[in-house]
This record gives C-alpha cells, structure tokens and sequence, in this order.
C-alpha cells in the first residue's frame, strides 16, 4: 500500500457502528483505509447489556466438535475489522477485496504520526455521560490483556 493513498480514521470517541459504515464505504469505492486508536472506540448501550450479549455469543460453539468453533476475537483492534466487515458484502469478490484494504490498530503506530488524520465529527459520540462502554474495556471483559498489563 502507498502511504499517500491511505485514508487515515482516528476512532477514539466514535460511535463504532457509524465509523463502520463510513470506512465500509471508502473500501468499496476502492480506497485503502486505516483506523487507528480503535481501543477508543464507543459502542452505546448499557455496559452489562452489551458485555453479556458478546459473553453469550462467544458461548456458540458446535455441537459435534467444540474445539472446531466459531471462534471471536477479543482483540480490539480484529473486534473492530470483524464489526467492519459485517458491513461488508463478505461473500463477494468485491466485499472479500475491501476488506483487504481494510487496517485497523491499536493506538497510533510510528508510520502514521504525521498523517492527517480524518475525523468524523457527526460519528463523534457527543454525551460520555449517557450509557456506553469502550472496545477496550470489552475486550477485558471478554479476557483480553492487552501487552502492556502484566
């Protein structure tokens, strides 16, 4: 990928759902996209509702093997590409192709300090005092340990 052709999100405060289909956007039209800092990202709701939903879900598993899965990430930045790409028409050549352009990361990484960074403020998540609870505080609940926790 050149670096001059990358569209660069920052998703600290955004509402996850709406960054999503902004980045899932840019990707069909055939644009490299990166979203950096997506820990930070927001999903709205109640914080016990949401992390026993994802607890629930992760439950799933099959019934003649479990070990075969499906299997979930509880990294927060592959929780975000995998909420991408559900916005995505996955079973496509042309929905498998964004998504390969599609990178997501934890935190700001050395290449893209100095890039621009877009940010969308209508996605922007306005009241942190009204219910909601971070990738990051999910995917510890979820049993995440991020490296820099020992």
């Amino acid at each position: 990928m050149n670096e001059g052709t990358i569209k660069v999100y920052d998703a600290e405060s955004m509402v996850i759902g709406r960054l999503a289909a902004k980045v899932a956007k840019a990707a069909l039209l055939g644009q490299n996209v990166a979203i950096v800092n997506s820990e930070k990202a927001i999903i709205t709701g109640s914080r016990r509702m949401i992390i026993d939903s994802f607890k629930e879900k992760y439950k799933i598993r099959t019934s003649y093997n479990p070990r075969k899965g499906p299997f979930w990430y509880r990294r927060p930045d592959m929780m975000v590409r995998r909420m991408i790409r559900g916005m995505l028409p996955w079973p496509t050549p042309r929905g498998k192709a964004a998504f390969k352009r599609i990178r997501v990361y934890i935190g700001v990484p050395e290449h893209f300090i100095d890039t621009e960074k877009i940010v969308l403020e209508e996605s922007r998540y306005k009241s942190l005092s009204q219910k909601h609870i971070t990738i990051s505080d999910l995917s510890h609940e979820l049993g995440w340990r991020s490296p820099e926790v020992t």
